[in-house]
């Protein structure tokens, strides 16, 4: 007798079998009973939820010869519920659309489509993974459902609802199922392996639940695989079975990064190996094991969020006290960017070690959380403005002598302390790093961690913002962009270096700005050659009784000669030098009252 496998001999046969789908089993119950029965139906939802099962079951309802009409309790005996159950019924048609995918297919479905039923009171078209078909042939299929032959139903499931056309969902009644629930999967899992006679731990059979993820054909096949085991099924023997990294491993894994030990971390990752654990496989599970320390972190009592043992839970819960909420989110990040790292190379052991050793580096590279201590109170920097002519020319008179009120500053010494204490300049916010300093010296930090995407940087891109948590760096085309993206992380991580906190990074399309060039100065006029008389100085007071001192005439200035201004000028402009000019009293080749003519000036 040919093995009927645990999924198959345990698969629903009436809605009220269905597992963890007790939203769409009312449903569809209360429309056989009222008979409001709806031309399609769209099955949506993870594997191994129910979807083709309920088509089938639904298939029986609407055509078990037991009832007089549409039942939600077929009976399972007549000629065609066993006919529906084997697949063999002429009125329900199960097809596969990833081998149907063309329109001629559809076509022929709906031309077969027209015709009465043979033995059933509806014919009903089961269209499994309806997503596989082309536009061509769901376009061909929107009439018919939307205005079917009478008796016809039509049923489509797939596990990819984004794929199917919005003009094919709304013509259809839709039905997302959702992922098994734990508890529930568990008690079904006992009650087959009661009626199998499986000797298991419940231990090892939740475990079977967390692994399946909510499928539940994934649990069945795979607690069908372990009841070959001819003693009793352990945690042990499940992890062995599916090729996973045990919790235990994991959470020794993990101490060691959080004891900076790396030394251990590389003794744990060679005893994974050497037990056949896949290198991609480690790294993923690891990754998962982040995730739920990142949740003992933040809700420690809410172990229902987790797949995870008791025992396991509480040493995560312990070993969250070593790490903050950010060095869990910064080794998640890590973790990612390795893994297509690990996909790709041709060495994975040998990546997997540095991936995980570089926990422990990002760990030491966090900065400390600040200390609170009073802030410094930074220097005030007054901004000196410039002098102009005249400020130089009083700042250069000498002082004058002071008031005689200013004598009580010196016989009364405490208005002087008073003056003395100014208030206290007010708290300035720290200010903003330089940008073009930040950004040289991210591009140092990048020269050291990677030349390629150093040289890609330096040359065709430029800092655009620098926020207190972001920078936006634009890139000149969307090629070398893409070409940037894949170390994105290393940016990242060059920015964190340099400004001392994590920094997001943000990468745009952007022309590198034009350089300025600096603009020429205004030629300064020439200084003046006239000599600016001094005023004079005051003399002392007389001290009455003597004689007031007659000042002695002063001596004359002599007038600028208006001749040689305009020759000096002249010969400036043409960058040349005035040799020679006529004396006074000297009588030149030509009158002095007429303007010099340039043959008398030599360049």
């Amino acid at each position: 007798m040919t093995y009927e496998p645990l999924h198959h001999k345990y698969r629903p046969q009436r809605f009220s079998d269905l597992v963890g789908q007790g939203a769409i089993a009312t449903t569809l119950t209360q429309a056989l009973l009222k008979e409001r029965i709806a031309p399609a139906y769209l099955f949506c939802g993870p594997r191994g939820t129910g979807k083709t099962s309920s088509a089938r079951i639904l298939a029986k309802s609407l055509n078990c010869l037991r009832s007089s009409k549409p039942t939600p309790d077929p009976c399972g005996q007549c000629e065609v519920c066993r006919q529906v159950a084997n697949g063999t019924s002429l009125d329900v048609i199960e097809i596969d659309a990833a081998s149907h995918t063309g329109v001629d297919n559809i076509r022929e479905l709906i031309e077969k489509a027209q015709f009465a039923p043979v033995q059933c009171r509806y014919k009903v078209y089961v269209i499994d993974e309806c997503h596989m078909l082309s536009v061509s042939a769901f376009n061909a299929l929107l009439k018919t459902l939307e205005e079917p032959p009478p008796q016809v139903v039509f049923i489509l499931a797939t596990t990819d609802p984004q794929r199917v056309l919005p003009t094919i969902i709304s013509r259809c009644q839709r039905f997302d199922f959702r992922r098994i629930p734990l508890g529930e999967m568990v008690a079904h899992l006992q009650n087959i392996a009661d009626k199998e006679q499986i000797d298991i731990e419940p231990e090892a059979l939740t475990l079977v639940a967390q692994l399946s993820q909510g499928g539940l054909r994934d649990a069945e096949s795979l607690l069908d695989q372990l009841s070959l085991y001819p003693e009793r099924i352990t945690v042990e023997q499940v992890w062995q079975l599916t090729g996973a990294v045990p919790e235990q491993d994991l959470r020794q894994l993990l101490g060691a990064i959080a004891r900076r030990d790396a030394v251990s971390v590389l003794e744990h990752t060679r005893q994974l190996l050497e037990r056949g654990r896949d290198p991609l496989t480690i790294l993923q599970n690891l990754a998962s094991l982040y995730r739920d320390l990142l949740l003992a972190k933040t809700v420690p009592q809410r172990r229902d969020l987790v797949a995870l043992t008791a025992e396991t839970w509480q040493a995560l819960i312990a070993l969250a006290e070593a790490w903050s909420v950010e060095e869990i989110l910064h080794a998640q990040e890590h973790l990612r960017t390795c893994e297509g790292q690990i996909k790709q190379s041709n060495q994975p052991r040998l990546w997997l070690e540095i991936s995980i050793l570089g926990l422990m580096t990002e760990r030491v590279a966090q900065p400390p959380p600040p200390a609170v201590m009073p802030a410094a109170r930074p220097q005030p920097t007054t901004m000196t403005p410039p002098r102009t002519e005249a400020e130089v020319a009083v700042a250069a008179k000498p002082a004058e002598p002071l008031p005689q009120d200013s004598a009580l500053s010196v016989n009364h010494p405490h208005i002087q302390a008073t003056a003395a204490a100014a208030p206290e300049p007010a708290l300035f916010p720290e200010p903003v790093a330089n940008p073009e300093q930040v950004w040289q010296q991210a591009l140092q930090v990048l020269q050291q961690m990677q030349m390629s995407t150093y040289a890609l940087l330096s040359q065709h891109a430029h800092l655009r913002h620098l926020g207190d948590r972001e920078v936006r760096i634009g890139i000149v085309n969307q090629t070398l962009l893409n070409l940037t993206k894949n170390n994105h992380a290393k940016i990242e991580a060059a920015f964190s270096q340099v400004l001392g906190r994590p920094t997001k990074v943000a990468l745009e399309v952007a022309p590198l700005p034009a350089k300025t060039t600096p603009t020429p100065k205004a030629k300064e006029p020439p200084q003046s050659s006239v000599v600016i008389p001094l005023p004079p100085r005051e003399a002392p007071p007389t001290p009455p009784g003597e004689p007031v001192p007659v000042p002695s005439p002063p001596a004359p200035t002599t007038a600028p000669d208006p001749v040689r201004e305009s020759a000096e000028k002249l010969a400036r402009f043409f960058n040349g030098v005035v040799i020679r000019l006529p004396d006074e009293g000297e009588s030149p080749d030509m009158p002095m009252a007429e303007a010099p003519e340039e043959e008398e000036l030599e360049f």
